[in-house]
């Protein structure tokens, strides 16, 4: 299924989990593919893993809370492959602490990373977006939709990520742009491995963030996230996809 031929995408977060898995189904289903991350060693292989799926591929560096690093690499993207169709707004950080233990300094972190870095990415390359008449696609989270033990600034920065995706949505849908939340629940990756949850958590709590089946590889993710950006999805916008097995049914 060849739905991004023709189509340029830029990725955040590519050098792993989601951000890497959506990289490589976007690239296999016929995009050119822009990949930032600050893991570079990771970023390449993830460049290379999309080369080998046979897409044009550029990464670089980009530190999602710099706003210069953020739009010389928006610039360079367009410069390169003339265009931009899709944003792909991945890249996040996790933080799962009791709340009385959770510093300001760490709060603004995870909202600086989570939300504002979703807003000025999405604020550079809406001019290039509303020329293609293309999508955004940011990554919220089941914590936005629902209590999350321990995740004071995770859930504040996702329930943030969600209140942007309709704004957007709203303010230049009649543009023709398109822009869209998945909400990721109980997928396996490098953020959510050993040591994500304070050691003396109540696992009462936390078992209310379990799927009915199972939980899954971030390719389930990226799945969604090629349907939202591809012309399948072409009558969905301002809207939330949990992807989450159930868990918040």
């Amino acid at each position: 299924m060849e739905r991004f031929e023709g189509k340029v995408v830029f990725v955040t977060g590519a050098a792993s989990g989601i951000g890497r898995a959506t990289a490589l189904r976007l690239a296999s289903e016929g995009a050119s593919v822009y990949i930032v991350d600050v893991a570079m060693d990771g970023l390449e292989e993830t460049a290379k893993s999309c080369e080998e799926a046979g897409a044009a591929v550029a990464f670089a560096r980009c530190d999602v809370t710099d706003e210069d690093e953020i739009r010389s690499n928006i610039a360079a993207c367009v410069e390169k492959f003339g265009k931009l169709d899709t944003l792909c707004n991945i890249a996040g950080i996790l933080l799962l602490d009791h709340f009385g233990n959770i510093t300001a300094d760490q709060f603004r972190r995870v909202l600086e990373v989570n939300l504002v870095g979703t807003f000025m990415l999405s604020q550079a390359a809406l001019p290039h977006l509303i020329e293609s008449k293309g999508s955004i696609v940011n990554t919220s989270s089941t914590s936005a939709l629902a209590g999350m033990p321990y995740g004071a600034a995770y859930g504040t920065s996702k329930g943030g990520v969600s209140a942007l995706t309709r704004t957007i949505a709203v303010e230049f849908g009649k543009q023709g742009v398109r822009c869209n939340a998945v909400n990721p629940g109980s997928i396996q990756t490098a953020m959510t491995g050993p040591g994500a949850v304070p050691e003396d958590a109540d696992m009462r709590l936390l078992a209310r963030a379990m799927p009915l089946d199972r939980a899954r590889g971030p390719e389930v993710v990226a799945a969604t996230i090629a349907l939202l950006a591809s012309d399948d999805g072409s009558h969905i916008n301002g809207e939330e996809i949990r992807v989450d097995g159930g868990t918040l049914a």
